[in-house]
């Protein structure tokens, strides 16, 4: 069920294999009380996934039991104590993801442990390397990464087996690859004021009345989805909500998942828009460095400390609010001028709260709209800055790397739309997106060299549910698909969801409609 991967998991056993469950039973869940957080968290997804597909429910065990017969052995290379010790003792390798980034093993073992007849270790370079290896085992089962986001009814199966060898992944072909919810009013902030209602109103921080409640728990399902579909990456709601004060534990909530954390292209320094009009848009207006620069400087220092412990990409940069230039009238030389004094301010903060080496803090230019124009015009920031080059709204790159910006420190990455509110038309609702476009673009983006940074518009969310798939999965092996098979995407994606029967013809009808 794992889209376009090597499949490994099968219904019957086979010489070798591993039984996950069996005869009404399965194997336990071995993970380190050490592990991250985060793995751990993704390790009790597994034990309910597992209870999904074959009605029995594995248990969890830690480094204070003592495991017995089949047993599933998660841990993340240099945190989880298992994990060394079975690579120290020559009964794991590995060699082909230790120090990667985000990459992961499966491999079949036998005999790991005194009493333990054989092991499906599940091993991680890093924290969402493991977590990657553990919803992958997932998809392969027969859980959707979009089960809870689209109701996709999980198949029941008496037995599964994972076949004997070693299944390697990672790392990515993108380092990062995220989505952007936009534009997601009236409709996901309908949604979720019906299911989580509005945020009380308060005076600290400022919170207005009828403010969709995008708390916690809407974000942890979020996070999820993005992580099982092996995106890392957010630019949370912003059109009525801040997401670090609309529900303060959500910030960290998305570092323990494991999410890399960042803010719009007209939001820089982790503020949201709305952060700033709560406090100040009846006195000040929008903002504006040209007219309030000790005001801003004071509310940017305040973000990027709040956020400071957690995992995040700096936007860099200003644009003026809703889409519009810094200096209205104003002209190329002069908003030139003021960016390039405001990314220096930006800097200077960023090594006096993050890090005194600012090249270490992963930051972003994005290159939208008027943005190019300056860029065009002569504008740079530093070489260790990425810089994230647009779409035309429309999924038509505009611009990508010359063979010397492809030598930048900080490379270059993609923001790219599948929903759009604007002139000359807003696109929403219902998915017009073609996966042939976005393979296409997407793929001269890889061979260009912008593939630090790769981000989508998605709107209200679930209308595009099966281009983000396509875009996060493309992003994760861009090598996976090619002009010749390119077409089998939507046709195994609609098995998936759907069931095989009827899979041809709604293919079909997907892709004639977009």
């Amino acid at each position: 069920y794992a889209i376009g991967q090597q499949q490994y998991i099968t219904s019957a056993a086979e010489p070798g294999s591993f039984p996950v469950a069996r005869a009404n039973s399965t194997a336990a869940i071995y993970v380190d009380s050490l592990d991250w957080p985060g793995v751990i968290r993704a390790a009790g997804d597994l034990q309910s996934d597992i209870s999904r597909v074959t009605s029995h429910k594995p248990s969890i065990l830690h480094e204070t039991d003592s495991p017995s017969g089949n047993v599933i052995i998660i841990g993340t290379v240099g945190k989880s104590r298992i994990i060394d010790s079975l690579a120290a003792a020559g009964k794991i390798d590995v060699s082909r993801i230790a120090g990667k980034w985000e990459a992961f093993s499966l491999q079949v073992v036998r005999r790991p442990l005194p009493g333990v007849s054989a092991a499906l270790v599940i091993a991680g370079s890093d924290k969402r390397g493991t977590i990657y290896g553990i919803y992958d085992l997932c998809e392969q089962m027969g859980v959707s990464p979009l089960h809870w986001w689209a109701d996709v009814p999980v198949q029941q199966k008496p037995a599964l087996y994972v076949k004997a060898g070693t299944y390697v992944q990672g790392p990515p072909s993108v380092k990062y690859r995220g989505i952007f919810l936009n534009d997601e009013s009236p409709d996901l902030s309908g949604w979720v004021t019906g299911r989580f209602g509005a945020i009380p109103v308060k005076t600290d921080p400022p919170i207005p009345p009828n403010v969709a409640n995008y708390n916690s728990q809407f974000y942890s399902r979020i996070f999820e989805a993005i992580l099982r579909m092996k995106g890392n990456y957010l630019w949370p709601a912003m059109w009525n909500n801040a997401f670090n004060e609309d529900d303060p534990d959500t910030a960290r909530l998305a570092d323990e998942y494991g999410i890399v954390m960042g803010t719009s292209h007209q939001e820089p320094m982790l503020r949201a828009q709305k952060e700033w009009d709560r406090r100040y848009q009846k006195i000040l207006g929008s903002w504006n460095y040209y007219n309030n620069p000790d005001v801003l400087q004071n509310f940017w220092r305040q973000g990027i400390r709040r956020n400071k412990s957690f995992e995040s990409i700096l936007t860099i940069g200003l644009r003026g609010a809703n889409d519009t230039p810094m200096i209205p009238g104003g002209t190329v030389a002069q908003s030139m001028a003021l960016l390039e004094e405001i990314v220096a301010v930006q800097r200077k903060m960023i090594a006096e709260e993050i890090n005194p080496d600012v090249a270490k803090v992963p930051q972003l230019w994005c290159l939208y709209k008027e943005v190019q124009e300056y860029y065009t015009a002569g504008l740079r920031v530093p070489d260790d800055v990425t810089l994230l080059w647009a779409d035309d709204n429309w999924g038509n790159i505009r611009r990508l790397p010359t063979e010397a910006e492809q030598k930048r420190a900080g490379g270059a990455g993609i923001y790219y739309h599948f929903d759009y509110v604007g002139g000359p038309r807003n696109y929403k609702w219902v998915n017009t997106v073609s996966i042939p476009t976005v393979w296409e673009q997407m793929s001269l983006a890889k061979e260009y060299g912008a593939d630090r940074i790769w981000i989508v518009n998605v709107g209200h969310f679930k209308h595009v549910l099966l281009p983000m798939e396509f875009f996060l999965q493309l992003g994760w092996d861009t090598g996976r698909w090619t002009g010749r098979t390119i077409g089998e995407y939507t046709r195994l994606w609609a098995a998936r969801e759907f069931g095989p029967k009827h899979a041809a013809t709604i293919a079909e009808i997907v892709d004639a409609y977009t």
